[in-house]
């Protein structure tokens, strides 16, 4: 019978803190950056943090994966080797990396992942990437169940999908945007996030047609609901978004996964088990709504071609909409009543649009109960308006303190025989230790069990939780020997976890193996010439630098190249009946900058470039 295939709920992590916070709210793996090259400038931390979270995660199986996935130039290519040995010795145990010139570094024997800059989106790339030695491929967010599975049946490596969190509108990788209309490059993690801007949508005139919208910026993923179907494609690694979070919303949507994960191994276990160890027990009941949001979309999941209407995108506002309350029943001066159940509290942040559309927060000075609030400011809102908290004061409140403990379930065996009293520890990992002092025991008068049970029980201070514990009810032993023994047990358990723990390793090259194509595009990101070499390797002759070597922007370059459709999401699909509701040539205008609209009907897919 086949092993069940290990399912990884992979965390986001700013920094150490929050890695150890994922970690104790129920992750098995986590993200995070290193000092450099790792695609977020804010989220960057020095190697001691990362030894730091290592240390931490390894004791329950979890795995640290480090984020070098940025371009490189070719002047950076020896301080870049020289971070991945740091990271190595720190005790990473993977790099999720985007710039192939790493296959030519080198490296230790540090297990590789392919970036979602990779752009992987077919079969043939992924057997592509698999064939290069990279050891878990992480999917485009674009892709349907189908193409997943399309992907599964010709690889064997671990498939990695987003799950939670917010979304690109281009393709990663292939988004040039902002470095050529700002010089910042997201493949170098500097993007300027024009997608969240609002534009006017123009016709070829110059008439506008819709003003000041976010027609780019996409709603939040959340995909708890399509879990199993997702499993039965294929994907065993679940990835959050987010290296940017605070540890609330950290803390807040791995939980939250945890338990929509664990329920689906439950009904299958035959099929599924889970890659790490230990329990996580909650002070708190996780909620996505209560963490920022854009509000909430499976984006192409479930089919390739969404019907026209479909709400993929948020274009009134690019902030968290929160949670829907209700509606304004009354509304007087700053006293405020919603026909709501939730319970509200001093300090709330609320939101609404208000009679100009415009996204408007208020803030909660005095809770009156029954869903009626007293405003901090005097405001005038409609009936049947619907209102939107963004803020939970209790909820964060809850967060901003400790709420999750993890633990290690242990069995105890005590003994004594021939002048040893020995303690016998087997976990949930696996492991078995035996340790034995040399005592001179005296029978026991009475019981000695409840006693003994609750010595070896305190347990506060590790890892562990005593579950199944065997005494030595007829031997009286002082409570001084007891704890040293229990002491010394643990500490032997947690040596020998750390030497039995399985490691990975680079997988290797097939040197021989072609790349699906023989030309390279700017988009495809070459930007030294180590990478330009593997692809040579692998029988590619025409190759154009990415843009930011200084390859030059052509008109026809696009600036984004998405799945997502702007006539699709207004109803107006050239294929569709309402084609004719918008004009053929469409623009978008932000500022001085104005984008021309190209749909590729037969892919389904947009383009965005200069005008």
């Amino acid at each position: 019978m086949d092993k069940p295939t290990l399912i990884e709920l992979l965390a986001p992590a700013r920094n150490a803190d929050i890695a150890i916070a994922a970690i104790d709210h129920g992750a098995d793996a986590v993200y995070m950056g290193a000092s450099h090259h790792g695609a977020r400038a804010d989220a960057a931390n020095t190697i001691d943090d990362v030894h730091r979270a290592c240390d931490y995660a390894h004791r329950f199986g979890v795995r640290i994966f480090a984020t070098v996935n940025t371009l490189i130039y070719d002047d950076e290519l020896t301080e870049v080797e020289r971070l991945v040995h740091d990271l190595y010795r720190a005790g990473v145990d993977a790099l999720i990396v985007q710039d192939l010139a790493l296959l030519r570094l080198d490296l230790p024997p540090i297990a590789l992942h392919a970036s979602t800059q990779c752009d992987l989106r077919t079969p043939e790339k992924a057997k592509f990437l698999e064939a290069l030695g990279f050891s878990q491929l992480v999917m485009a967010r674009e892709l349907t169940i189908d193409e997943i599975a399309a992907i599964r049946k010709e690889t064997t490596v671990p498939l990695e999908a987003f799950v939670h969190g917010a979304l690109c509108v281009s393709y990663s990788g292939r988004c040039a945007i902002s470095q050529v209309l700002k010089n910042r490059s997201a493949n170098r993690g500097e993007c300027a996030q024009l997608c969240r801007l609002p534009y006017d949508l123009i016709d070829s005139q110059g008439h506008v047609l819709m003003s000041g919208k976010h027609l780019l910026s996409l709603r939040d993923m959340a995909r708890h609901d399509r879990l199993e179907q997702m499993m039965t494609a294929g994907v065993s690694s679940f990835k959050i978004e987010g290296r940017l979070k605070d540890i609330g919303y950290v803390k807040n949507v791995v939980a939250y996964y945890r338990r929509a994960i664990d329920k689906v191994i439950d009904r299958n276990p035959a099929r599924y088990a889970r890659s790490s160890h230990g329990k996580t027990e909650l002070t708190f009941e996780p909620a996505l709504e209560k963490s920022f949001n854009r509000g909430f979309t499976h984006y192409f999941l479930d089919e390739r071609r969404p019907k026209d209407g479909t709400a993929i995108a948020s274009i009134d506002t690019p902030k968290s909409q929160g949670e829907p309350l209700g509606v304004v029943t009354r509304c007087n001066g700053n006293t405020l009543s919603i026909s709501t159940k939730a319970t509200l509290a001093n300090g709330d942040g609320l939101s609404y649009y208000d009679s100009q559309g415009t996204f408007t927060g208020a803030r909660v000075n005095r809770a009156l109960g029954g869903g009626t609030v007293l405003l901090r400011d005097r405001t005038a809102i409609a009936r049947g308006t619907l209102i939107y908290r963004t803020a939970d004061k209790a909820f964060n409140d809850l967060l901003s303190k400790p709420s999750a403990a993890r633990t290690i379930a242990v069995n105890a065996q005590l003994s004594y025989a021939h002048g040893l009293l020995s303690l016998t520890l087997d976990d949930e990992r696996g492991n078995h230790v035996v340790h034995a002092i040399e005592s001179d025991l005296q029978p026991a008068a009475k019981p000695q069990a409840d006693r003994q049970i609750a010595e070896i029980g305190k347990l506060g201070g590790t890892i562990y939780r005593l579950n199944e514990v065997h005494v030595a009810d007829d031997v009286f032993i002082p409570a001084s020997l007891l704890a040293r023994l229990r002491r010394e047990t643990i500490d032997q358990l947690d040596r020998s976890y750390r030497i039995i723990r399985h490691i990975g390793k680079r997988c290797p090259e097939d040197k021989t193996y072609p790349c699906p194509v023989t030309k390279l595009e700017p988009a495809d990101n070459v930007a030294n010439h180590l990478a330009e070499r593997v692809y040579r390797d692998h029988g590619v002759t025409d190759i154009t630098p990415a843009l930011e070597t200084g390859s030059m922007v052509l008109a026809q370059t696009p600036l984004m190249h998405t799945r997502y459709c702007l006539r699709r999401q207004l109803g107006a699909c050239l294929r569709g009946s309402n084609a004719n509701s918008l004009p053929h040539d469409l623009y978008l205008r932000t500022g001085s900058t104005k984008l021309k609209v190209t749909c590729d009907c037969k892919s389904c897919e947009m383009l965005l470039t200069r005008s």
